[in-house]
């Protein structure tokens, strides 16, 4: 597998920093791949500035920190704004409708999704906007499958809401591979 460098971005209470973790413990615990998670978020717990890096691989990883994305997450317009110029050429560039206004040219491919309204449309709580779009990232990339990152909700997630992260989790899968 060629090496997977994500940086999800956003604001805190988003999930962003939560969405990182499950992904990596799914690769790590279910996939039998190799994965480092480092997290970086402002003063405030809620509101400030969310970034969490991960590095996917199947050999050793030498270095924690992503310098150039091959797939980068942007939850909010600060995020956007900030991280959008370190993606690596071609990479892919996700971001949700509902924060987010594409207005920069980068060498990559952005994709639009309705993450925030499809979660409100569908569940009616943002509790889960992090796990619907861990659903779209996963269907869009292939990195791990979707049955891994199930597991690694359901040793990570109280029992009682277990069925609406799976609800989140399918609707981030039919909304990723919909967009594919």
């Amino acid at each position: 597998m060629e090496r997977s460098r994500f940086v999800f971005s956003g604001s805190g209470g988003q999930g962003v920093i939560t969405a990182a973790i499950i992904l990596g413990e799914a690769a790590v615990l279910y996939e039998n791949l190799n994965a480092v998670q480092t997290q970086v978020y402002g003063a405030a717990a809620r509101g400030g500035a969310t970034r969490s890096d991960l590095i996917i691989s199947d050999s050793e990883i030498w270095f924690p920190k992503v310098v150039q994305p091959n797939v980068l997450v942007c939850l909010t317009q600060e995020a956007y704004n900030k991280y959008s110029p370190i993606i690596r050429p071609g990479g892919l560039l996700i971001v949700d409708a509902h924060h987010v206004q594409i207005g920069r040219r980068v060498d990559a491919v952005q994709k639009e999704l309705p993450i925030y309204q499809t979660v409100i449309d569908k569940i009616g709580e943002p509790i889960v906007f992090n796990v619907c779009m861990l659903g779209a990232v996963t269907a869009l990339t292939g990195v791990v499958q979707p049955v891994s990152i199930m597991k690694a909700l359901k040793a990570r997630v109280r029992k009682d809401l277990l069925g609406v992260n799976r609800q989140a989790l399918d609707l981030g899968l039919e909304l990723g591979g919909k967009a594919a």
